[in-house]
């Protein structure tokens, strides 16, 4: 897609290939990209369950007498520039009922299908209080629909999703780290069904009211927030489901996390990555999957910790998109791979004599599969299907890969992409691991107005 945006303003004629489903998608990427009018040829149906004999019909049949077309044929229009609009801050779009207001606001696609709080000025006023920042101030632009986020909208979006306004010092920062490039917003449209969430460090944690114990994602103000962070990706990133977030199952609620302190026996996420403990931070994170907790136990001939280790090496290679996890180098793909552990299991290790650093080496090594079956996984899972040998001369794998099918290899590229975090119920034994595609963690600090120091 993108390739083909900057043939285009490089003067070549180019068309983009989309199979069915994914039209929609290429056309807001290529208006993201400042070419509204870019060509799009699609081939008919899903290409990778068809028989040879049908895709070859499809593509003599359909696709290249499309293709022929876009390339002979005049545009159907567009400068291949995008316009900009924009409201005025103190604009009322909308007047009515509770009721009248959800169904507007839920029409124009600007709700997550559930009812909102409608975000009047005066609400908006309340949020602005906590922010030095002016109310049409840009924080950041956010891709793909590459709108402003102001102060004033994030504040919008916040009061639909049933936010306080103590909130907005978290909210702002939450938006400088999606948007930062390292985050990778731009690409969470895939079919794998990318999801954000957050993590919260810091004295904002007891201020704000997040949960960081038993049930955390479904308590305090943990649920809202997760919301807003949903709500800014529809609205002002632009992601709207089913044109250009194409998550093919759909994509639960958004969530929020808040890192145990007092049970934690390491340093916190937000130390451990250049902050002090006073500062508050947001921390924007990814994932493709919310699965299964595996219980921990300790045997009299094994430890829990040396179960809890066992068991997060292998979650690691249960993970769906297996072949995708274990690339690396320039052309690796980003991954994040988030471990969540509950206080008693982060004391059994940490007794135990691991750091997070040795936890992560201990998956590192420990996380492999057979060659034979990472060899499927990237064969029929991959859309490019290749094997193995053809990954390691891409310089997608390392040549150690290069081994006897019934051999075990590693399946992450680097014990560096393993987030540990310590969080939930303090009298469980769970542990929980969550992997995003596309998506590096980015952490931001909070920044309070003076009135509210």
């Amino acid at each position: 897609m993108r390739p083909a945006v900057e043939a285009e303003k490089a003067g070549i004629p180019s068309v983009v290939i989309t199979t069915t489903g994914f039209t929609t998608i290429a056309k807001a990427v290529a208006k993201a990209e400042g070419m509204a009018d870019l060509r799009i040829g699609e081939y008919p149906g899903a290409v990778g369950v068809h028989p040879e004999e049908v895709v070859v019909k499809n593509v003599e049949t359909v696709l290249f007498d499309r293709i022929v077309d876009h390339l002979t044929k005049p545009r159907d229009g567009g400068s291949g520039t995008v316009a900009k609009t924009s409201r005025g801050a103190d604009e009322i779009i909308y007047e009515g009922t509770f009721e009248d207001v959800n169904e507007y606001f839920r029409n124009q696609g600007w709700t997550d299908e559930l009812p909102i709080i409608p975000p009047t000025l005066e609400r908006v006023q309340e949020f602005l209080k906590y922010t030095d920042r002016k109310p049409n101030e840009r924080i950041a632009v956010l891709a793909q629909a590459n709108l402003e986020a102001t102060p004033t909208n994030i504040a919008a979006n916040a009061i639909m999703a049933g936010c306080g306004p103590e909130s907005m010092p978290l909210l702002i920062a939450l938006v400088e780290a999606i948007a930062d490039n390292d985050y990778n917003l731009a690409n969470i449209g895939t079919t794998w069904g990318v999801f954000p969430y957050l993590l919260v460090n810091g004295p904002a944690v007891k201020k704000m009211g997040i949960e960081s114990g038993a049930h955390l994602i479904s308590k305090g103000n943990n649920p809202s927030i997760g919301r807003a962070l949903g709500m800014i990706v529809r609205n002002i990133a632009g992601y709207k489901p089913g044109r250009n977030y194409m998550g093919t199952f759909g994509y639960p609620q958004c969530f929020t996390l808040a890192e145990n302190d007092t049970d934690n026996p390491w340093q916190p996420f937000h130390v451990e990555h250049g902050f002090t403990r006073e500062d508050s931070t947001v921390t924007a994170c990814a994932s493709v999957t919310w699965g299964w907790a595996p219980a921990i136990y300790g045997t009299p001939d094994q430890t829990a910790a040396q179960t809890a280790l066992d068991f997060l090496s292998l979650e690691l290679t249960k993970k769906p998109c297996l072949a995708r996890l274990a690339e690396r180098g320039p052309r690796g793909f980003r991954n994040m791979v988030s471990i969540l552990i509950a206080p008693p299991v982060a004391k059994s290790l940490a007794d135990a004599g691991y750091t997070k650093q040795k936890i992560r080496e201990y998956i590192y090594e420990h996380a492999r599969v057979t060659f034979r079956e990472l060899e499927f996984v990237l064969k029929y899972g991959h859309s490019e299907a290749f094997t193995i040998k053809d990954a390691v001369d891409r310089g997608i794998y390392p040549p150690e890969y290069l081994v006897g099918p019934d051999d075990f290899v590693r399946i992450l590229p680097s014990p560096d992409m393993i987030h540990i975090m310590v969080c939930g119920d303090p009298h469980r034994n769970r542990v929980m691991v969550l992997w995003g595609g596309y998506v590096n963690p980015v952490t931001k600090k909070m920044t309070f107005p003076a009135k509210q120091n």
